[in-house]
């Protein structure tokens, strides 16, 4: 098997072959060091590996298969983590020069159950600073690009993940979504990522009690992507948002046959770019294919919508980072602006930014009843430039678009929080961008996005099976 095949064997299959015995976790693993070490200038998607650790641990899992003992649910399998999920006695910087040599005295939930799982965790990705960006650069880490066209970003903030698994360089990768953060980057790099419902995977305070937040698992496959929120979701004594009791999902092939989906491909407000358009009305017909009525909804929001949100990050996030305003000469600028537009948001504000938020769900809410799922896309664009600023003008089908996430269409389902969102691959942009697509449930019904998108996948013939499908790396 060539080398890089090896390195984009799906994690389902890489534990059947381990129990098999017909493939090593320290030859799956190798395979990935050795595309790091190639795409470190190229990508810029790794900041730190743990290569001797990781060897070590990938040498015991192969013991323990080789002896038929047994194994986590993820052993031998590699992963890496956000530079934002603390583990012990590693350099956790949030892609910030003010956390530099800032080391980590315990594991965060999720990585504690990672490691409880036997996943190797052999690098950390990059991330803008704070998480607090939909793209991927940072004074600390430098400008991180997309593997299928390195013009553009990968997506933010958990850009070096997406970025990561679509280069081969990872099995599976942790994400973190406040605004989109998971499936921004999983739509710009092509790759599946899951937003689950608030309080289903454990955080840490502050941000385990905003009801935007959402640590949740990015991989190449729908099953891989299952197979680690199954690892990652339950209830976490140091988190009381935590839901109970734990949620084990299926891997449940059924199909969507006799299914009611509900689209909109703009919101009915929103500018989409004309590919985007194009590859979310090709996914509409994917489902109808496979037996599922698909209709198209108004929804009836407007930009209001989109501004309310924007008050909710200011409140509470921005308010965070406006700590950090002291030592702005070390910040990004795109950090300390986002800081600085915080301070003039009042609790009024935020008030009646919840007004609106149970508002588009007190509509939402009601539509969904008459279906099984929703579908937009997850960007109206495929992706902005890698070097892109938050002052940069962006225009979209000649209008011009805020450039904060006025280009994303992820951040609603923060405010709908107890939705479960799978993003998946839906095609390509002539610029050999990925463009993406959002499987949106009904509260808390985890596992008919993951039913529905282990179809799409299986209709679709999955993105990663051949070196036809990937990005062309110079590696």
């Amino acid at each position: 098997m060539l080398e890089t095949d090896l390195a984009y064997i799906g994690g389902a299959e890489a534990l059947r072959l381990f129990r098999a015995r017909k493939l090593s976790p320290v030859e799956l693993l190798e395979a990935q060091l050795a595309r790091i070490s190639a795409s470190a200038e190229p990508l810029n998607a790794v900041c730190f590996t743990y290569a001797d650790e990781a060897l070590a641990a990938a040498r015991q899992a192969e013991a323990r298969y080789a002896r038929g003992h047994a194994t986590g649910a993820l052993e031998g399998l590699p992963t890496a983590l956000k530079d934002e999920n603390m583990m012990a006695g590693k350099v956790t910087t949030y892609g910030s020069l003010l956390y530099s040599d800032h080391v980590a005295e315990a594991n965060a939930p999720v990585v504690q159950r990672l490691l409880d799982a036997g996943a190797m965790v052999h690098a950390r990705t990059t991330t803008p600073e704070f998480s607090c960006a939909p793209f991927c650069h940072s004074r600390q880490w430098g400008v991180t690009r997309n593997p299928w066209n390195r013009d553009y970003t990968p997506g933010g903030s958990s850009g070096g993940a997406g970025a990561a698994l679509a280069a081969g360089l990872t099995t599976l990768a942790t994400g973190s979504d406040i605004g989109g953060s998971i499936r921004i980057p999983a739509s710009a790099s092509g790759v599946v990522g899951f937003k689950p419902p608030y309080g289903r995977v454990p955080s840490t305070p502050p941000f385990n009690l905003d009801h935007y937040n959402h640590p949740g698992p990015m991989a190449r496959s729908v099953e891989d992507c299952l197979l680690m929120q199954n690892v990652l979701a339950g209830p976490h004594p140091r988190d009381i948002a935590s839901l109970k009791p734990g949620l084990v999902l299926p891997v449940d092939r059924g199909g969507v046959r006799g299914w009611r989906i509900a689209y909109s491909v703009d919101f009915g407000f929103m500018e989409v770019d004309p590919e985007v358009r194009a590859n979310t009305l090709r996914a509409v017909e994917v489902f109808r294919d496979l037996g599922a009525e698909v209709v198209e909804v108004d929804l009836g929001w407007t930009w209001e919508v989109y501004h309310a949100a924007a008050t909710h990050h200011a409140t509470l996030f921005g308010a965070w980072l406006a700590d950090y305003l002291d030592r702005e000469d070390q910040l990004t600028t795109y950090a300390a602006d986002f800081a600085k537009r915080s301070l003039s948001v009042t609790t009024r504000d935020y008030l009646a930014s919840l007004g609106v938020e149970g508002g588009i769900y007190a509509q939402f809410g009601p539509m969904m009843e008459g279906y099984d799922l929703f579908l937009c896309p997850t960007l109206a664009i495929p992706a902005v430039a890698a070097e892109f600023q938050m002052h940069d003008p962006l225009r979209i089908n000649g209008v011009d678009i805020d450039p904060y996430l006025g280009w994303t269409m992820a951040w609603p389902f923060n405010m709908l929080s107890r939705c479960p969102v799978l993003a998946l691959p839906s095609g390509h942009a002539e610029s050999g961008v990925p463009t993406g697509i959002q499987l949106v449930g009904k509260t808390y019904d985890d596992a008919a996005v993951f039913r529905a998108g282990l179809a799409f996948e299986a209709a679709v013939g999955g993105w990663y099976q051949s070196c036809k499908t990937r990005p062309a790396l110079p590696l």
